[in-house]
């Protein structure tokens, strides 16, 4: 099973680094060669000197064994110096890159699964293992190389003790079988601690770091919560730091007895090796050479088998990032094309629970969109309206019957192009912290063409005017996070801001759920009258609450008890008898009337 993970998190990792970052393997090699012979200049010099004052004391061979000496740990030291600063620079590449291709992951893994607590963990699970606890690929792969070292440096040793005082050999394997018990303990306990650690890690992150967003600003200053959100916060940190300390509680023990076995080695190996001398066995050069020899050999079998440990160890932590990358998809994927629109799109006996849930928030739903027909969904709030666009968004799948678009099963059709087929507008719709034109772009680079583009549908939702007082136009920062001279919109310019990107993204299908929700009633009135030209011969779909938008949609579907319980024209609805609608329609209009 240990060889399992580590093969597993290599055969990820080493293909692709070495692909990119050639230079991080040879500067590896390079400081392996340096490492192994570093320990042996004392090794094999110090014994020549201490020979040497006992014996002919000859000044100028003394001079030469201490500048050999001198010169090449300066040279060695140096160089493994260098070696290491060039590896934490790569090591911090490592880190940009695979945090870049995690943040990819996130951003194009199933939706479905961003509301799944299994996967929300294991996504902490991956940042954590994948940083400072693994230390990244820098940190898996270093094991190795020490591993190297260590072999090397161990077969060099054993010639030089075997040919002088072999016993220092079995006493210290005998001692290192007891410390790499001790340690594997220890690792252990460690990983347990960190499962443990991940399940409120997410909890500890948020209460710590993401309420100091200002976004939070104004709710916790009017609602005087600051003193709940510190006490959450001092709570969760006294929980984190409690378990850090219970770790400390558990291993303090087991260090107590590491250090009790490398005792009972230093003194047997100095015993052996004073008796030998004493009975003349080995000179005092070649006593110093074994006190030294005995110290490197035991130091380097640590490493080759603690370093196993150490790797597994890291091996473990890296693959919870393997794992999340990995990560099973939540839905089907199709490989058919999209054909050119426009589409028909077909509901059939479609039910849905959320996942983990029995609870039905849809339930046997029939419906048809034809080409360019303009739909209107109404109903109470947790009547299923905005389920239903984003089972047709394909973020989630229907739990029974199906969604047909041209009479194929959506999920047969290849998923980033069905995605292509809609410019959503959802409630909780998000801006980022970039230029206004970028907001509506959504990409980096643009053309005079693209900005003649931007300006004519910012002009359409009604933000020209706003774009004449901006001393940058659409290049203007959204918010303050970066820019001084960022502008904080207001609730409706941000919602003109996210229908203009739905537009300019021209796709087939817009889907408007509660798109004016923060404006007030003569400004939905302008975006409704305007309706037409803003959407043009698309598709669309409107999700709201004030029901004079649904005069200028072709068929309104009323949603009552997770069915649809009315579908038909305005003029229909609103004056059918005893009709959900009507009794909405004619509730909404009593406050417009004097």
């Amino acid at each position: 099973m240990k060889d399992n993970v580590i093969f597993k998190v290599y055969k990820y990792f080493l293909p692709s680094a070495w692909k990119r970052y050639k230079g991080y393997f040879v500067i590896r090699l390079l400081r392996l060669i340096v490492n192994t012979i570093t320990p042996f200049v004392p090794i094999l010099m110090m014994p020549r000197i201490v020979d040497e004052l006992l014996g002919n004391r000859d000044v100028n061979r003394l001079i030469t064994y201490v500048l050999v000496i001198i010169l090449s740990e300066y040279v060695l030291g140096i160089l493994n110096g260098l070696f290491g600063n060039i590896l934490e620079r790569y090591s911090l590449k490592f880190e940009n890159h695979y945090t870049s291709l995690m943040s990819a992951r996130i951003m194009e893994v199933d939706f479905q699964l961003t509301e799944d607590k299994k996967a929300l963990d294991q996504i902490e699970l991956a940042k954590n293992g994948m940083s400072w606890y693994s230390g990244g690929l820098n940190g898996i792969v270093e094991p190795l190389f020490n591993m190297a070292t260590a072999l090397f440096t161990v077969a060099g040793v054993v010639v030089i003790i075997a040919g002088q005082a072999p016993l220092i050999l079995l006493i210290t394997l005998v001692l290192l079988v007891l410390s790499a018990a001790l340690n594997k303990r220890m690792n252990e306990i460690e990983q347990k601690q960190y499962a443990d650690l991940s399940k409120i890690n997410r909890v500890f992150s948020y209460m710590g770091w993401e309420l100091t967003d200002f976004r939070y600003g104004k709710d916790i200053r009017l609602y005087g919560a600051k003193e709940m959100m510190l006490n959450k916060w001092r709570n969760y940190s006294d929980m984190f730091v409690g378990m850090w300390g219970d770790l400390s509680h558990k291993l303090i023990s087991l260090r107590l007895l590491l250090m009790i076995v490398d005792v009972i080695r230093d003194f047997g190996i100095y015993f052996y090796v004073g008796v030998l001398a004493i009975f003349g066995k080995i000179t005092i050069g070649v006593t110093t050479q074994m006190f030294t020899a005995a110290g490197t050999f035991y130091n380097s079998m640590r490493n080759l088998v603690m370093g196993y440990q150490d790797l597994y160890k890291r091996a473990n932590y890296a693959n919870e990032y393997v794992k999340f990358m990995d990560y099973p998809a939540a839905i089907q994927k199709g490989t058919k094309p999209v054909g050119e629109g426009p589409h028909t799109f077909e509901f059939k006996n479609m039910s849905f629970s959320y996942p983990g849930s029995d609870v039905e928030v849809l339930k046997n739903i029939n419906l048809t969109l034809t080409p360019g027909e303009h739909l209107s969904i109404v109903g109470l709030n947790g009547a299923g309206k905005t389920t239903l666009v984003k089972l047709l968004c394909r973020l989630y799948d229907p739990t029974e019957g199906a969604i047909y678009m041209d009479g194929v099963d959506i999920r047969e059709y290849d998923y980033e192009q069905y995605m292509n087929v809609f410019a959503p507008v959802f409630q909780d719709f998000k801006l980022f912290a970039f230029s206004m034109k970028e907001n509506v772009l959504i990409q980096d680079e643009s053309t005079p063409e693209h900005e003649r583009e931007v300006a004519e549908v910012l002009d359409k939702v009604g933000l020209t005017e706003k774009l004449a007082t901006l001393s940058k136009g659409m290049d203007t920062y959204v918010f303050k996070h970066f820019e001084e001279d960022g502008i904080e919109p207001s609730g409706g310019e941000q919602q003109k801001i996210a229908i203009a990107r739905a537009l300019h993204k021209n796709a087939p299908v817009v889907i408007l759920d509660e798109p004016t929700a923060a404006l007030d009633p003569m400004a939905e009135y302008e975006i409704y009258r305007q309706f037409n030209d803003l959407v043009d011969e698309r598709t669309a779909i409107y999700i709201s609450h004030r029901l004079s938008s649904c005069q200028f949609c072709d068929r309104i579907a009323v949603f009552s008890d997770k069915e649809i319980k009315e579908y038909g024209t305005h003029a229909e609805l609103v004056n059918k008898k005893n009709g959900i609608y009507a009794e909405m329609f004619a509730a909404q209009a009593q406050y417009y009337q004097v």
